[in-house]
């Protein structure tokens, strides 16, 4: 049996190489750019209103003041999307303009409609009146003041989200090239397991496969359901591996029988394929019994979850998600830390992976509560739960306030921290 770190080090040792693909801006969400990605043009692409109001030349109000009046007289008004040029401007001219509207040249300034003085009134808007000094640059939106061209939108290796893919289709950004999602291909085991609604007590319902398949629909995988193996279907398993590796497959993932019990034979049938990585029993709770494995000459690998729910989850939000975000690319995952609400206390040599209820308090400190019930068949504690606790080994005693990791339970942390 390993030490968690050292099992993170032989994952990261063990990269399978992803292919790439261009695909549309607007099919992005959750995959994985592969290039800096810049801004083509200048955004907002002119100067344009950010009121509703009046436009005017400021040099043009330098002496005015409620003694010196001034009538402007209005050309036309000008709306988002209308072309704004104009044949002739002359001194003490004004267009209206609207929110969003291209500001025609010789102008520099905008007054809000609210604060117009019309000539000779209100239903008859011939004229503006100004009878005081306008400041330059008031309620304008310059070109390229947002966005300049060449300018860095996202870095590689970022995870697309909606926000990303507001600003790709604002700036004319259409295509960009991504990685592939992984193929996983997944297979339960267990003459137990069963995907039917009504079962007998000695029977238990498959619940592992749908719960991962659940998390492809917003990471960055495609599941396969590969079906469960039965107690002596170590011979199908090793021909399930076999026709994988010529296969699109790139992570197979099992569950259950990969501890050490008289029908546990997925790594004995590992072990018959030629490896250049491998690891079976990390010291974590849950998921002790974890295996890993590099296939030899082939972009594939293996992971081994055990079978109850919660030690499955646990390994493929500790193992299987820090794999895959390596492997496209992405910068290590960040934790969060909040603060203990109650003490705890473990085996000094063992990572805990637990159960945990993230709040904060009415001053706005992170923190969370170990809830009960953290036993891997467990699954009432994990649905009231919202995070992972990541008690780190090297320690046994946790004392309450004392700062803690935490992991969010369905996806990686990387949108917060960038």
């Amino acid at each position: 049996m390993i030490n968690y770190n050292k099992a993170k080090k032989i994952l990261t040792e063990s990269k399978i190489k992803i292919k790439e693909e261009f695909i549309d801006s607007s099919e992005s969400l959750n995959r994985i750019n592969v290039s800096d990605i810049y801004c083509p043009v200048h955004y907002p692409a002119g100067t344009n209103a950010a009121f509703d109001g009046f436009a005017i030349n400021s040099k043009e109000t330098k002496n005015l003041n409620k003694n010196n009046l001034q009538k402007f007289k209005i050309l036309k008004t000008v709306s988002a999307g209308d072309n704004p040029k104009l044949k002739k401007v002359k001194k003490f001219d004004t267009v209206e303009v609207m929110t969003g509207a291209i500001i025609p040249k010789f102008f520099d300034t905008i007054i809000p409609i609210e604060k117009i003085i019309f000539y000779p009134n209100s239903n008859k808007k011939r004229y503006i009146i100004i009878n005081e000094k306008i400041k330059k640059n008031q309620h304008i939106r310059y070109a390229g003041s947002d966005y300049k061209k060449k300018d860095l939108i996202i870095k590689k290796g970022t995870i697309i989200q909606s926000s990303h893919i507001m600003a790709f289709k604002t700036l004319g950004i259409t295509k960009i090239k991504v990685k592939k999602k992984p193929n996983i291909l997944f297979f339960s085991t267990g003459n137990e397991i069963f995907n039917r609604k009504i079962i007998k007590e000695w029977q238990v319902r498959n619940s592992n496969s749908h719960f991962i398949k659940s998390l492809s629909n917003n990471f960055m995988f495609n599941f396969i359901d590969g079906g469960i193996l039965r107690d002596r279907d170590e011979n199908l398993l090793k021909k399930r591996i076999k026709k994988s590796i010529k296969s699109k497959i790139d992570i197979i993932i099992t569950s259950g029988a990969v501890s050490a019990g008289k029908y546990d034979f997925v790594p004995s049938v590992v072990k018959t394929f030629n490896l250049s990585n491998f690891f079976k029993g990390v010291s974590i709770r849950p998921g002790k019994p974890i295996l890993f494995a590099k296939l030899r000459k082939a972009e594939k690998v293996i992971f081994g979850l055990p079978g109850n729910p919660i030690s499955s989850s646990a390994c493929f939000r500790f193992f299987v998600y820090p794999y895959i975000l390596n492997i496209l690319g992405v910068k290590k995952e960040r934790p969060f830390r909040a603060k203990l609400k109650n003490s705890f206390v473990k085996r000094k040599n063992v990572v805990r992976f637990l159960k945990a209820k993230l709040s904060s308090t009415n001053n706005g400190i992170l923190q969370i509560e170990i809830l009960k019930g953290q036993e891997s068949f467990r699954i009432k504690s994990f649905v009231e739960s919202n995070v992972w606790g990541f008690f780190k080994d090297g320690q046994s005693n946790f004392k309450k306030g004392e700062l803690i990791e935490c992991y969010s339970p369905i996806g990686p942390n990387m949108n917060i921290f960038k």
